[in-house]
Order: C-alpha cells, then sequence, then structure tokens
C-alpha cells in the first residue's frame, strides 16, 4: 500500500492589517491533525503561501488555550524548525496528497481567500475526489475556490467555520477584514454551528471536512483519520 501523504497549508501572517496586533497560525489546529498522523506513521508536508516561517498566534500560546499537545510540540526543536522551514505552495502544487488540510489562524483571513495556487490545488484535489480539509478560520480558504464547472466548491455544501458570535467572544469582530460566517452562507454554503459556542463541531460533506473552531482539532484529527480509513478502503477494492 503506497503511504498516504499530508499537506497541511499554514498562514504567513503575523499581524492583523488595521491594527498591528499579532496573530498567525492558531497552534492546536496544527498539532492535534499532525500527532495523528505521525502515530499512523503518515507523510506530512507543510506548506504555505510564501514559505518559511510559520508565524504562532500569542492568544494559542496562553495557558487557557495551549493544551498538552500543543505544549509538547511548541518545546519540540525539530518540530518548531520544521515549523519555520514550510515549503511555497508552488513548490507542492504539482504533487499529489491524499489530504489537504487547511489550519487556522486569524492570519489565514489575510492570505488563504485571494490565493490562486491554493485554490488550484484545492479544485484538483477536490474534483479528484480525496479529501478536502479546513478548520476554524482556514476554512476561508475554501471561499474562492471554483469548481470546473465555474460553481463554488461550497456551494449547497455542508460546512463550519468560526462564526460571528465567536468572533465576538474573541473580542476580534473589529480586527478581522471579513465576516467569516456571512461569507460562507453568501458562496450558497450549508452553514452549521455547534449549538453552544466555543465547542467542537466537525461536518462531513462527501470529501470535505469542516471544523468549527479551535475547540474542534482533536475531533478533527479524528474525523480525518476515519476518512483516510473509508477512502483507503475503497481504493483496495
Amino acid at each position: 500500500m503506497n503511504m498516504i501523504k499530508i499537506l497541511i497549508i499554514l498562514t504567513n501572517i503575523n499581524h492583523y492589517a488595521n491594527s498591528g496586533l499579532a496573530t498567525g497560525l492558531w497552534l492546536s489546529e496544527l498539532t492535534h491533525l499532525y500527532q495523528a498522523a505521525k502515530e499512523k506513521g503518515y507523510e506530512i508536508t507543510l506548506a504555505s503561501p510564501h514559505g518559511g516561517a510559520i508565524p504562532i498566534d500569542p492568544e494559542s500560546l496562553k495557558k487557557f488555550t495551549m493544551d498538552k499537545v500543543s505544549k509538547e510540540y511548541y518545546n519540540d526543536t525539530s518540530f518548531m524548525k520544521e515549523l519555520n522551514s514550510s515549503k511555497t505552495l508552488t513548490e507542492v502544487e504539482n504533487e499529489s496528497f491524499d489530504v489537504v488540510y487547511l489550519a487556522g489562524g486569524h492570519g489565514t483571513m489575510y492570505d488563504f481567500p485571494n490565493d490562486a495556487v491554493m485554490q488550484n490545488i484545492i479544485q484538483k484535489q477536490y474534483e479528484e475526489d480525496k479529501i478536502v480539509a479546513a478548520i476554524c478560520h482556514g476554512v476561508g480558504g475554501l471561499l474562492n475556490v471554483k469548481l470546473s464547472s465555474g460553481e463554488y466548491l461550497i456551494k449547497d455544501k455542508s460546512i463550519t467555520g468560526f462564526n460571528w458570535f465567536e468572533e465576538s467572544l474573541a473580542n476580534r469582530k473589529k480586527k478581522v477584514p471579513f465576516n467569516l460566517e456571512a461569507e460562507l452562507k453568501a458562496r450558497g454554503s450549508d452553514y452549521k454551528k455547534a449549538f453552544i459556542p466555543m465547542t467542537s463541531k466537525v461536518v462531513v460533506d462527501g470529501n470535505l471536512i469542516t471544523g468549527q473552531n479551535p475547540f474542534s482539532s482533536k475531533e478533527m484529527a479524528k474525523v480525518v483519520m476515519k476518512e483516510i480509513e473509508k477512502q483507503n478502503k475503497k481504493s483496495t477494492k
């Protein structure tokens, strides 16, 4: 059986455009999937629009937000070295992956939605019936992806992502460049959210998997692993 390959796409943006407040990757939205994939022996490629260093949102490193898994990885020098030498999207654009996963963090709101190379990677991945997954603000990377038909990928798809009330709870309403929940709905998606804000919610619609917020990181990792196994069974039949 071929080695399962996972592409994890991360942000290069380290501050909000309108305030200079620090942001970046939300660490747990990377570490849980990374750990689950490593445990299975899967091959992981970290990439970002410009390659190189990945800024981490300082909010995701605080005591009440940083879990044990993220803390271990943050203190792991080889992992941090890997994180700060991400490949560019153009370097991996023509490679084949079993999963393309968009990690979140507010930084993604600036460099994910309009990245043409990212859109090509996602379109190809989705149309080859392979897994496309995104969590929290990383879901913004799906907003402007169009299929060969010219339709938005997320049109009529069940989907989730960080909602506007959660943005208010995070005290980021005035900082963010757009309302992710509203934009997802504007493109005709069937937007879902957890009954209680800031709790886990993962939505699967065919080969599209989305997670609502950082609290969905653990569940997201489990669901993606389960869907990989399902895809494996299909391809070996």
